[in-house]
């Protein structure tokens, strides 16, 4: 297994773990070839399919690469999410969708996948939504994977170092998609990345990844000189080639405006490009996560089948204009090319 040492990575520039289908395989290739570190993400998928994808990296590249864990979350209201599914019941009915009227637990298959990483280890292991348990990131380092916390705040930051992380990702309120908030009912903080890296050097020694809104050099190249010893890209990678990204969720990008974040979707925060379903749904979303995802999963999918991005979840950090089309090696060097100035 291929070690890692994220301050002598070739390019400092590690491809963001995006659930749901950016992050394929290829893209983990494509940014490895570009001298960075790819990324998996593993949310939404069983333990078996996690496998898959891991082996199918394994195929495209002898490099080092990481996979992404969702942490489990404690259950939500159930009086909530009736009450949210019942506001969304008319446009279920609208779409010809069903949605569902019993959610069972769902913890993403953790434990499972956590047995898989043991047993068959990759070179980085990085966890989203939380952290794990102390026996559980003992077995992962022992299967010699380096862990990765997810952090938006300093409390988050000692947490993680004290459940052994060997480095963090800190991660602003410009990032698209999820903020990494360690429990779902936490109001993200809106401490921009640049304030935040230097609040968070102060409370931990760990080696520090930047990342959320960083979609040119001049970015990359200011959170480098914050103190992180690399940063992480996801909106910047979704209209590679290599990007499992939707051509709606790709054309949107460069031709949407505002981005905003909401719960209207998951029932976990997460910065998308703002649209009707957020604007008309979005106040009403209960802190219930996955249960809301669950909720909102037909919906979302007959949006998509109808490339409807009114009703998508297209999620998109600030720097969402700036993604580059192309092969995600070329967009990946250019943008360090452009950072060394």
């Amino acid at each position: 297994m291929a070690t890692v040492r994220l301050d002598q990575l070739a390019v400092p520039v590690i491809g963001a773990p995006m659930a749901g289908g950016p992050s394929t395989p290829e893209l983990v290739a494509a940014v490895n070839r570009a001298g960075g570190l790819g990324f998996l993400a593993a949310g939404y998928r069983s333990a078996g399919a996690m496998a898959e994808q891991v082996a199918a990296v394994r195929e495209l590249t002898g490099g080092a690469f990481g996979v992404n864990l969702f942490v489990p979350s404690a259950p939500g209201d159930a009086g909530a999410v009736a009450a949210y599914r019942e506001r969304l019941r008319p446009e279920g009915e609208r779409w010809g969708v069903a949605l569902p009227s019993a959610i069972p637990p769902d913890r993403d298959d953790w434990e499972a996948k956590i047995a898989a990483l043991v047993a068959d280890p990759v070179p980085v292991v990085s966890y989203t939504f939380g952290l794990p348990g102390a026996a559980e990131a003992a077995a992962v380092r022992s299967a010699g994977s380096l862990q990765i916390g997810t952090v938006t705040t300093p409390e988050e930051a000692r947490a993680a170092e004290a459940a052994g992380m060997d480095a963090l990702c800190v991660q602003g309120p410009e990032a698209g998609g999820h903020r990494g908030t360690h429990r779902v009912a936490d109001v993200p903080g809106e401490l921009p990345l640049l304030q935040l890296l230097p609040v968070v050097r102060a409370v931990t020694t760990l080696p520090l990844i930047a990342t959320g809104g960083l979609g040119d050099g001049e970015a990359i190249a200011a959170a480098l000189r914050a103190g992180a010893v690399a940063v992480q890209l996801g909106t910047a990678l979704l209209r590679t080639d290599e990007s499992g990204a939707s051509e709606a969720h790709r054309e949107a990008l460069v031709s949407s405006g505002e981005t905003i974040v909401t719960r209207a979707f998951t029932g976990r925060p997460a910065r998308g490009l703002r649209n009707a379903f957020i604007d008309a749904h979005g106040p009403y979303a209960p802190p219930a996560y996955p249960e809301v995802h669950h909720l909102t999963a037909p919906l979302r999918t007959a949006a998509a089948r109808r490339a409807d991005t009114t009703a998508m979840h297209l999620w998109a950090g600030t720097a969402h204009r700036r993604a580059r089309s192309g092969p995600a090696e070329r967009v990946v060097a250019a943008l360090w090319r452009e950072a060394r100035g």
